[in-house]
């Protein structure tokens, strides 16, 4: 693959916790060079990235990154980044809840947040690091019935990050309409070109421009 093939599947991401205004603006603008497919941001950004880029598709996370806060935090997270100017919601499922076998929970939390969302499209980052893969089928069809566009791998803050085996197995139990994120771990462009053969439609990851460039 080249990398004008590559570079619309990327979300161009920055979540460090000691991110600046100066290294997000730089994100910004690689990603309107390269043609990315967003640019992953903290919500605190999204306003002024707005403001600044108005044509960037912009992404931010929410409940991020362990995926505990409430129901009704995580709504009120989402409805005010879309009124920032987010374009996509990647949010953060309730681990606690999966761990107890409490999946109707988190059906239903996905779905609040997808109506929070307002018709913006909403990835669900499941931590696959976390799961046995008993747990990783029902949160298939979790994101499956709440009806949510996306079903991501990780936040890339866990132990672990994106493996291709469990992107073979999400293939096996989602539904038609939910795509695949891949997050977290991708070190080569071999590794890119990997995850989407293999069938991911994003792969959120900040090496991407380190990667590809120099590499036609």
């Amino acid at each position: 693959m080249n990398n004008s093939e590559i570079f619309p599947h990327i979300d161009h991401t920055l979540l460090r916790a000691t991110a600046t205004e100066g290294e997000i603006f730089r994100l910004c603008k690689e990603a309107l060079k390269y043609k990315t497919a967003s640019v992953c941001i903290p919500a605190c950004y999204v306003k002024l990235v707005r403001e600044k880029f108005s044509e960037l598709n912009i992404c931010t996370v929410i409940g991020f990154p362990l995926g505990y806060s409430t129901t009704a935090a995580k709504c009120a997270e989402t409805r005010e980044a879309v009124g920032d100017g987010a374009d996509e919601i990647d949010m953060v499922i309730n681990l606690g809840w999966v761990k107890d076998g409490k999946f109707s929970e988190v059906r239903r939390e996905i779905e609040d947040v997808k109506a929070a969302c307002g018709g913006k499209i909403l990835k669900v980052i499941i931590e696959t690091c976390c799961l046995t893969d008993r747990e990783k089928i029902e949160l298939c069809k979790c994101v499956t019935n709440a009806k949510a566009d996306y079903i991501k791998t990780s936040t890339g803050f866990g132990t672990a990050s994106a493996h291709i085996e469990d992107i073979r197995l999400f293939k096996k139990h989602i539904g038609s309409d939910v795509k695949i994120k891949a997050a977290g771990g991708v070190k080569t462009k071999a590794d890119l070109e990997m995850f989407l053969n293999e069938g991911c439609d994003r792969i959120g990851t900040s090496s991407a421009v380190k990667l590809l460039i120099g590499g036609e």
